[in-house]
């Protein structure tokens, strides 16, 4: 049985802007106060972890040490099939320092050749930790193909690239609203909110 969150306030454990806001969307309706990591100036742990949970928990339990708050991460990233699931853990990373995903998606596409499989999929992983330590984990996924050249304009990082499975538009075309309903982050919260909110506002 999943602990009930009762708090008020919650970290979003992350510096990436883009994931701050879908979070903050996600989260806006249940009346909880969302501040960042990056707004409460908290340093980046490194992602030592070899799997998006180890990472997620990696992150929401720092945030947690360096506010005393409730705390909920993500680690998330694409798989590709005909790379072996790369880059998997490693997607922020072959964006670069800079985080230039144009130059991760280009590696991606570059790695394919002329692959006729294009199949890959998000994953995300959800950590919520409260001080006490206790902490609960929530997985979602959303599978597609990746196209090429990138299309859209309105999501971030791989999301030009990658169009879902029954729809012929990428996550970057899409109008956010309609993203937040069926991405991998989605998924997962569904099942954070069923298991520790009650479910959906």
């Amino acid at each position: 049985m999943a602990r009930r969150f009762d708090e008020r306030r919650l970290v979003v454990a992350s510096h990436n802007e883009g994931k701050v806001r879908e979070i903050r969307d996600l989260l806006s309706p249940l009346g909880r106060e969302v501040v960042s990591a990056k707004e409460l100036d908290l340093p980046e742990p490194e992602e030592t972890g070899d799997t998006f949970v180890a990472n997620a928990l990696l992150k929401a339990r720092a945030a947690v040490d360096g506010s005393g708050l409730a705390s909920l991460a993500d680690d998330s990233g694409i798989e590709v099939a005909a790379l072996n699931g790369d880059p998997g853990i490693y997607t922020a990373r072959w964006a670069g320092p800079d985080r230039d995903f144009m130059v991760a998606m280009s590696r991606v596409n570059d790695a394919l050749g002329d692959a006729q499989d294009r199949r890959a999929n998000f994953t995300a992983v959800l950590a919520l930790c409260w001080p006490d330590g206790h902490c609960e984990t929530f997985e979602g996924k959303v599978f597609g193909t990746l196209v090429w050249p990138v299309r859209g304009d309105k999501g971030f990082g791989f999301d030009p690239m990658f169009v879902p499975d029954g729809y012929d538009i990428t996550f970057a075309e899409m109008d956010p609203a309609k993203k937040h309903t069926i991405s991998h982050r989605a998924v997962a919260f569904r099942k954070m909110l069923d298991a520790c909110f009650g479910g959906a506002p």
